[in-house]
């Protein structure tokens, strides 16, 4: 019943951040940067900030880590036993900041070092994917399952290209899906690895490299 619990409060502060997020979207965006192309908004701040908010004052004595809290220190939070709630409050921002639809809202919560609950929700879509850990995932609200597909060359293959632009890190990138590209159907890049590892989640890729 716990876990049910954190499953809707999770979802209420999903929805809450995607409000933010839609009513956003179509309006000019205040753009930092993190690094040559990775970028960050007054957007994904302002989630982040609620998200935890609505999470402490549920549960203080949890562990709390975000995307946007760790990038402003410089470090990431070391994974502990107790409950732990991990947040991205705006993956896509960069789909976000060009007006592409491919952005989300990701919270899991770990306990004891285990992923237990995962909701993922894309507001401009209307996405809501959820899980509780031996409970099925959905998509709003309806079962999904991973493509039975066992044909490499009848399959969609998901990927990214992530945000460093040395060389060594593009062409390991590049190799890699060299390697794969004769022997599937075709590769999408879609901005969001949220999105995408619920893609592979509900059938339409068959991996993510």
């Amino acid at each position: 019943m716990a876990e049910e619990q954190f499953l809707a409060v999770a979802v209420d502060a999903a929805k809450s951040a995607g409000e933010i997020i839609r009513k956003s979207f179509y309006l000019t965006k205040n753009v930092e940067h993190k690094g040559q192309v990775d970028l960050v908004t007054e957007t994904d701040k302002a989630c982040e900030d609620l998200i935890f908010n609505h999470l402490r004052m549920l549960y203080p004595d949890h562990k709390f880590i975000g995307e946007e809290t760790s990038a402003a220190l410089g470090s990431t939070d070391d994974l502990t036993y107790d409950p732990t709630w991990i947040v991205d409050p705006l993956d896509g921002t960069t789909n976000f900041v060009h007006g592409f639809p491919f952005v989300c809202v990701s919270i899991g919560l770990t306990i004891g070092k285990i992923p237990t609950v995962g909701v993922v929700y894309n507001p401009i879509m209307n996405e809501l994917f959820t899980a509780v850990r031996g409970k099925g995932a959905f998509l709003n609200g309806s079962p999904i399952r991973t493509s039975p597909q066992n044909e490499l060359v009848k399959a969609l293959m998901v990927t990214e290209v992530g945000t460093k632009r040395d060389k060594s890190t593009l062409d390991d990138t590049t190799n890699r899906i060299n390697k794969l590209l004769f022997k599937i159907r075709s590769i999408r890049m879609c901005g969001s690895l949220a999105l995408n590892m619920c893609g592979v989640a509900c059938g339409m890729w068959l991996l993510e490299l």
